[in-house]
């Protein structure tokens, strides 16, 4: 017989001390005995619940149980403000919004009556396409107020930005590399991308995978230049606009290589005439003029009292020339000629890098003038300095035009000298040409006798 402290305990000792239920509590089911399982040949009718195929939906994990149902459109008009609350930590005003949710900022009638209140300009070329694109940036200024500009070009064309009071930011990417970093690829895309453009606008020649680079920003206007042969075939597919560029370089159109473009954005609309293309205007601020001014007075100059000479032959990057006209530099021997015949004013030789100096003191004199500027804000700032400029066909004779100073640029033929500065009599710029097309053979005594033009110039105070 087994002892008793091996037996199991009482049931009773697990339950709570409460009053026995009566049995008129208990369910019937306890009184009621067991059905008997039915026979297997037997059809039965008893009804189940019904239970949802997977296979309609594998991702259907049921309701959520997280979710809230509130009555925030209820009472009809909901009262919060629909617009996605301002962030003073965040540049771009907006707080993050939650993950898988994308907040539509603008409405359909922005939309529908094209208001562009981000823009983005995806520039190609160097300092002298960015610098002539700037018409086409006020144009959009003026075309819609407010709106904020923003520009991405190369590292060179991003200083040309310096001299442009209507952008907002500049970022340095060089739309030209054909085979970019995927890491520098990926992080531009998705920059851009987060700063919800109404309107993208590209320079670049575009194929098909320039086309999806603008694409993938999701701006809703995506314009740009495509190649004029089969190499653009896809990208009107990707793109909202597309101008087809004359040749293969864009460049060779001289100062109005973007009249296409121009002319979509000032196209009239509704209750709203063209837009005239502004001219080319650069504005310098105090600042940069006060560093330049200490710098070209340590090279021996004084303001209003000197000449600016633009154009030296070098293999440096910071020549400034156009990418429409590669026989745009001449040597020193033949600036050397040139400055002798200056009277009244000092030549200012601006080098483009130091290696050049012992050339230009070797050359021209030891004495020589010399001033090494490599940015075109410090360029500006001495051609506004200046009584006036001579220089080949590069940066400096566009900036002269702004600044209202007068100039002569050398072009290695009329159609050039025509090409980039039209009116150049209103601009006040005389072109010197070569006969033979080599900018190398351009008449030297023509140029003297038209140096002579800044001898009595007024002194600038």
């Amino acid at each position: 017989m087994a002892s008793p402290h091996l037996l199991p305990k009482s049931l009773s000792s697990f339950l709570p001390s409460h009053p026995p239920i009566p049995p008129t509590h208990l369910p019937n089911s306890l009184f009621t005995p067991p059905r008997k399982p039915p026979h297997p040949n037997r059809l039965t009718f008893a009804t189940f619940a019904k239970k949802k195929n997977p296979w309609l939906d594998p991702f259907d994990d049921g309701e959520d149980p997280g979710a809230e149902y509130t009555s925030l459109f209820a009472d009809g008009k909901q009262e919060e403000d629909p617009r996605p609350p301002d962030d003073p930590g965040n540049p771009y005003g907006f707080l993050k919004f939650p993950a898988g949710f994308n907040v539509e900022l603008a409405s359909l009638a922005s939309k529908v009556r094209g208001d562009v209140r981000r823009c983005c300009c995806v520039i190609s070329g160097g300092v002298y396409e960015n610098l002539l694109f700037f018409p086409a940036i006020q144009l959009i200024k003026d075309r819609y107020p407010g709106v904020l500009i923003d520009v991405v070009a190369s590292p060179r064309g991003k200083q040309t930005y310096e001299l442009n009071k209507n952008v907002r930011l500049a970022n340095a990417y060089d739309p030209d590399v054909d085979f970019p970093e995927p890491d520098e690829y990926a992080d531009m895309i998705g920059m851009l991308k987060n700063r919800y453009y109404d309107l993208i606008l590209s320079t670049k020649l575009a194929g098909l995978g320039h086309a999806a680079f603008l694409f993938l920003t999701s701006a809703r206007d995506k314009v740009s230049y495509v190649y004029p042969n089969v190499n653009a075939a896809g990208a009107g597919l990707l793109l909202t606009e597309t101008f087809t560029s004359p040749g293969m370089n864009l460049s060779e159109g001289g100062y109005n290589m973007y009249h296409q473009m121009e002319e979509w954005l000032g196209r009239p609309a509704r209750n709203i005439p063209r837009h005239p293309v502004p001219p080319l205007r650069v504005s310098v601020s105090k600042k940069l003029k006060a560093y330049v001014e200490e710098r070209y007075k340590k090279a021996g100059v004084e303001k209003g009292k000197y000449i600016v000479i633009h154009g030296i032959e070098t293999d440096s990057v910071a020549s400034m020339q156009s990418r429409g006209d590669k026989d745009s530099l001449l040597p020193l021997q033949l600036w050397s000629e040139i400055v002798k015949e200056i009277r009244g004013v000092e030549p200012l030789f601006v080098i483009p890098h130091e290696k050049v100096r012992e050339d230009v003191e070797e050359t021209v004199g030891e004495d020589s003038n010399i001033l090494f500027i490599t940015t075109p804000g410090q360029l500006a700032a001495v051609i506004n300095d200046s009584v006036g400029v001579v220089a080949t066909n590069t940066a400096a004779i566009p900036l002269a035009n702004a600044r209202d100073k007068p100039s002569i640029a050398l072009f290695s033929s009329k159609e050039k000298g025509k090409l980039f500065v039209p009116n150049a009599e209103e601009k006040r710029c005389q072109i010197i040409s070569s006969k033979t097309g080599k900018l190398i053979d351009i008449d030297v005594e023509a140029v003297k006798n038209s140096v002579q033009m800044f001898e009595g110039s007024p002194v600038f105070a």
